[in-house]
């Protein structure tokens, strides 16, 4: 279904999930364009990101943002075109970064829009290398996780948009690169595309013993995504005074209670102790919004000359979104997932 001039698709959360969301969950729907007032901007969405932490936003569980309202537009960055304006900031074919969700069209009042010019030859990758999820990878790894020469770095999600860039940017430092990802096929990408020292398939059955002899001297740093299996077999491992960036928890996200067994808790806090272990979660435009130009300013370049690499998984179709968001959960995808909504040009 193209993308029309005169009416608004949108995808609203249906219902909230008990566990893994399905398409039942979301609900496509027509509207009529809206109208910016004095002082607002018209936005046509072109490129939508899809990301993990929208699971969570489906949610009504408390955390770090407002949950999405049943019969509400799902959330979403985007990257858009100006179609009018009457903000003297900016101009129609302007180029924006925007929060406007999962729908074709979204009125602004300035707030939060990044501009991003009237010429963008790759506007997709504003919402992956060069965007939140590169920013998350460069902030995270390089201030929190604070990678020295010679240090071995654990990148869960290796070739997901974030874990991908993590691996570059360790290996830039002058880092021994061990990735985690799920299949022969992603694994081969770490290393021959992403640079990657190693990537181990977290399927194996053997894979807390494939880390193990990975990481003959220990783990400095271990960029967190994941949890579930592959932190376990990570915790052992850590250095003293290793560092972990949390930025998601992905195999945890579908979960309705905590796991079965026996409560590692005291374990965790023992090894953390011990080894003076420091783990700090963030939320990148929350704790690092006023740095982002600094990340644009190093990472183009890099890109640009190809020290940093990416692979995009475009999926066509506003109404393909729901689909996508779960293979997304489902580990389907390969590389940063986002949506082509609308054409580039005017």
């Amino acid at each position: 279904m193209p993308q029309a001039r005169d009416t608004n698709r949108q995808v609203l959360l249906n219902s909230r999930p008990h566990g893994a969301p399905t398409p039942s969950n979301f609900r496509l729907e027509n509207s009529e364009l809206p109208t910016p007032a004095d002082g607002q901007v018209l936005l046509r969405t072109v490129y939508l990101s899809l990301d993990p932490y929208m699971r969570g936003r489906m949610s009504d569980a408390p955390s770090y943002a407002p949950p999405v309202e049943v019969g509400e537009v799902m959330v979403g960055g985007a990257v858009c075109r100006v179609e009018q304006s009457r903000d003297p900031n900016y101009a129609e074919g302007d180029w924006v970064l925007a929060n406007t969700g999962w729908q074709d069209y979204a009125v602004s009042d300035g707030k939060g829009l990044i501009p991003l010019g009237q010429q963008l030859d790759h506007p997709s990758r504003s919402l992956g290398v060069l965007g939140m999820p590169g920013f998350t990878a460069y902030m995270g790894l390089l201030d929190i996780g604070q990678p020295q020469p010679g240090e071995t770095v654990v990148v869960a999600a290796a070739t997901g948009a974030v874990g991908s860039v993590v691996g570059q940017l360790a290996k830039l430092k002058g880092c021994r690169v061990i990735g985690v990802a799920g299949g022969a096929k992603k694994c081969k990408a770490a290393v021959e595309t992403f640079g990657f020292d190693e990537c181990l398939d977290h399927h194996a059955t053997d894979f807390a013993q494939q880390l193990t002899d990975a990481c003959s001297e220990g783990i400095d740093v271990y960029f967190e995504s994941v949890g579930g299996k592959v932190f376990d077999a990570v915790l052992p491992l850590l250095n003293v005074k290793a560092r972990i960036p949390v930025c998601g928890l992905i195999a945890h996200y579908n979960d309705t209670h905590l796991p079965a067994g026996p409560d590692r808790l005291p374990l965790l806090m023992q090894t953390f102790l011990v080894r003076r272990i420091k783990a700090q979660g963030f939320i990148i435009f929350d704790d690092y919004g006023p740095h982002y130009g600094e990340f644009l300013a190093e990472m183009t370049p890099w890109v640009a000359e190809g020290k940093v690499k990416f692979i995009e998984d475009v999926v066509d179709g506003l109404e393909h979104a729901p689909d996508a968001l779960i293979g997304l959960l489902e580990g389907k995808n390969f590389g940063k997932l986002v949506v082509r909504v609308g054409e580039d040009g005017r």
